[in-house]
């Protein structure tokens, strides 16, 4: 979303209503534009499923923007209290932004309910409010609103929502999430969030003022392999879910689950130290987890076969 966009669809837009085929359309650029892995995950699902993971995708993303771009919490917090009303009236047959517009056709023909979308929003009005969180099951509770819905509405379009499927679901977007925490560390501490659990801090004799000088030293590097490990425990436990899935999604599940544990390996290859330099992964990097993952659904698959 950009200045331009708030101005045009905004809480004044001027260039509303739109039609249905340009809110799609404006959902698949605003994807691609954003999205680095949009284009790869775009082709792994089956056509028919393209625009509405779009659809989906956009409405996080001006979300998202709404809560971090204006760099003023009160504003933000107005802005999502806009995005929630339009939220709510597309729920009852009201739609004029384009996110909007294209979303009520994912919406309808899914069955998604309006739960998981708005539990995005607790998470982005919470990071106006919280740069600090005391202890890890607070982080858990935050990962609640800001990862686990995700997955629940990718099993809604699967058409395959079901209590142990979103149990496990969650457990990879918590995994996952923990993981991005993990990798930027710098990034959120220039945003002012620290979300290291303070009483983990403390254990391990990281404080404030070595936050703000960016210290590598060993107790930070302690604490990191503790926290690492800990997200590579969820990712672990989640992956029962892949052979759960439906066909289509089996793959791109795995990719989840083995990208993520990869980007842990990044962060302990680098020592821990994700202060001068972002772990992430290069192409090689992507292309052996995919080989990787695509090498173990036969095996999946078949054992499926025989039972």
């Amino acid at each position: 979303m950009s200045a331009i966009d708030l101005t045009r669809y905004g809480p004044h837009g001027s260039e509303l209503p739109v039609t249905p085929a340009f809110a799609r359309n404006y959902c698949r650029r605003l994807a691609r534009a954003h999205y680095e892995n949009f284009t790869v995950g775009h082709l792994l699902l089956p056509r028919r499923l393209r625009q509405h993971v779009a659809n989906i995708y956009a409405y996080c993303r001006w979300a998202d923007d709404l809560a971090d771009e204006t760099g003023q919490p009160q504003v933000s917090l107005r802005l999502l209290e806009w995005w929630e009303d339009q939220l709510r009236a597309c729920y009852v047959g009201q739609v004029r932004h384009p996110v909007f517009v294209a979303l009520a056709e994912t919406v309808r023909e899914f069955s998604i309910p309006i739960d998981p979308l708005l539990d995005l929003l607790v998470a982005f009005r919470q990071d106006q409010r919280v740069v600090r969180y005391e202890t890890f099951e607070d982080l858990l509770n935050y990962c609640r609103y800001s990862a686990n819905p995700v997955g629940r509405l990718v099993l809604y379009l699967g058409r395959c929502i079901t209590t142990d499927r979103a149990s496990l679901a969650d457990l990879v977007c918590t995994g996952l999430q923990l993981v991005n925490f993990w990798q930027d560390v710098a990034r959120d501490f220039k945003r002012g969030r620290v979300y290291l659990p303070q009483a983990d801090c403390r254990h391990f004799g990281y404080h404030e003022s070595d936050f703000a000088d960016h210290r590598l030293n060993d107790a930070f590097r302690c604490m990191m392999a503790w926290q690492v490990e800990r997200a590579e425990q969820f990712l672990r436990r989640g992956a029962a879910l892949v052979p759960m899935m439906p066909r289509t999604f089996r793959l791109q599940v795995a990719l989840f689950v083995h990208g993520g544990l990869a980007v842990a390996g990044a962060i302990r290859r680098q020592r821990y130290d994700v202060w001068t330099q972002r772990p992430r992964l290069s192409t090689i990097d992507k292309l052996r987890v995919f080989v990787q993952c695509w090498s173990t659904l036969p095996r999946i698959q078949h054992s499926e076969s025989r039972e």
